[in-house]
C-alpha cells in the first residue's frame, strides 16, 4: 500500500478532487491510502438535494464550505477536528459494500490507543452506540475508494448548527441524512491528542498492519491536473447545488398584504415551474415575476439579481422586496 500525502491541504474542494484523481489515474493493482483534515465545511452525498441537508444562511454567515462528493451516503461536516482516511483499492464486488474490511484496520488502532471502538450496522463506527466515523464507496469500473471519517475533537454544537435545515416543505427523491447520536473520540481518550499527533497515530498503526507501505508526493504537474479538477467540478455551483436531483417547493408567507403560496420546481438546480398564489391585490400581472424566475439558477444571489427591477408593490400591494425574496429562498418563519 503507498500512502499519498496531500502536503497538508485543508481546502475540501482540493482535497475531494485529489481523491477522484487518485482513484481514476493512479496505477491499477495497486493499494493506496490517503488522508486529509478540511477546513470547516459540508460535504453533501452524491445522491442528495444539497438544500435539504444545510442551514444555508448560517453557512452562508460563518462562511463553511460545501461540496458534493462523488460516493453516496448522507451529508457530513468537517472541520479541522476531523481526520478523513480513503483506502483506494481496484474494484472488487467482495470489497463492494464490505465496509468492514475498510474499517477493521482503523478499528484496531482504535482499540490498541483505548478507545472501544467497533462497527455497528452497516456503515458506522462507534463507541457506547455514539457514532465516531461514518464510511462511504465509490465505484467505478475498474477502481473503488472506501471512505470515513474520524472524529477527534469536532465541534459537534457546530455540526447542529450547520446541518439543522431551516427551509422545510421540500418535497424531493434525494436521500435525506439520517442523524445518529455522535461522539468524539477525545471523549474516549486517558490523554488529550491533537490532530496531527492523532493522525501520525492512526498512520503508524495502519503501516504496522502492512509489510509494505511508502509514501508518494505527488508531481507539480500532478497537482496541476487536480487543480483543474477542483476548478471544473468540485468548486462548480451546477456541482454543488445542481446536481441536486429534482424537487419541490411549496412556500407560503402570512403578510399585511394577505397570505403568498408559492409552488416552485426545480431541476438540476434551475427553475422550471413557478407558480404564485394568494389572496393579495396588485395592479401587475404576477405571470411578470413568474416569467421572470423561470430559467433561473435556485440560488438567492441570482433570484435578486432577476428582480432588480421588479418592484413588488405593483404585485402585491404594501409588500417589500427582501420579504418576497426571502419567501422565495429563505428560512421558515419562526
Amino acid at each position: 500500500m503507498i500512502f499519498i500525502e496531500n502536503e497538508g491541504n485543508n481546502d475540501p474542494f482540493l482535497n475531494l478532487a485529489l481523491e477522484e484523481y487518485i482513484l481514476r489515474n493512479f496505477d491499477e493493482g495497486q493499494d493506496y491510502l490517503l488522508f486529509y483534515i478540511n477546513e470547516p465545511s459540508i460535504i453533501i452525498g452524491r445522491n442528495q438535494n444539497t438544500l435539504e441537508e444545510i442551514n444555508h444562511s448560517y453557512v452562508e454567515e460563518k462562511n463553511i464550505k460545501v461540496v458534493r462528493r462523488i460516493s453516496g451516503g448522507g451529508a457530513v461536516y468537517h472541520d479541522f477536528g476531523n481526520l478523513n482516511f480513503s483506502f483506494i483499492t481496484d474494484y472488487d464486488v467482495k470489497s463492494l459494500n464490505n465496509f468492514r474490511k475498510f474499517t477493521e484496520p482503523v478499528i484496531k488502532v482504535l482499540n490498541k490507543i483505548g478507545v472501544p471502538a467497533e462497527l455497528k450496522g452497516r456503515n458506522d463506527i462507534v463507541v457506547n452506540d455514539r457514532k465516531i466515523s461514518g464510511n462511504a464507496q465509490f465505484s467505478s469500473v475498474k477502481r473503488m475508494f472506501s471512505h470515513g471519517t474520524l472524529l477527534l475533537d469536532s465541534d459537534l454544537d457546530e455540526v447542529t448548527r450547520a446541518l439543522q435545515v431551516k427551509m422545510s416543505k421540500i418535497q424531493s427523491k434525494g436521500h435525506k441524512s439520517v442523524r445518529s447520536r455522535v461522539a468524539n473520540i477525545s471523549e474516549f481518550l486517558e490523554a488529550s491528542l491533537d490532530i496531527e499527533s492523532f493522525r501520525t497515530i492512526i498512520l503508524k498503526g495502519l503501516y504496522e498492519e502492512r509489510e509494505e507501505f511508502e509514501t508518494y508526493h505527488l508531481t507539480a504537474e500532478e497537482w496541476e491536473e487536480v487543480r483543474q479538477l477542483k476548478t471544473e467540478k468540485y468548486e462548480a455551483w451546477d456541482w454543488n447545488y445542481g446536481r441536486s436531483p429534482k424537487f419541490n417547493i411549496q412556500r407560503t408567507g402570512r403578510f399585511p398584504v394577505g397570505e403568498i403560496d408559492l409552488r416552485i420546481f426545480v431541476n438540476k438546480g434551475y427553475i422550471e415551474e413557478f407558480k404564485i398564489f394568494g389572496d393579495f391585490f396588485g395592479k401587475e400581472p404576477v405571470s411578470d415575476i413568474e416569467n421572470k424566475l423561470i430559467g433561473a439558477r435556485y440560488e438567492k444571489l441570482e433570484i435578486e439579481s432577476l428582480l432588480a427591477n421588479i418592484d413588488t408593490r405593483f404585485y402585491f400591494g404594501d409588500l417589500p422586496k427582501k420579504d418576497f425574496i426571502n419567501l422565495v429562498y429563505g428560512e421558515d418563519e419562526e
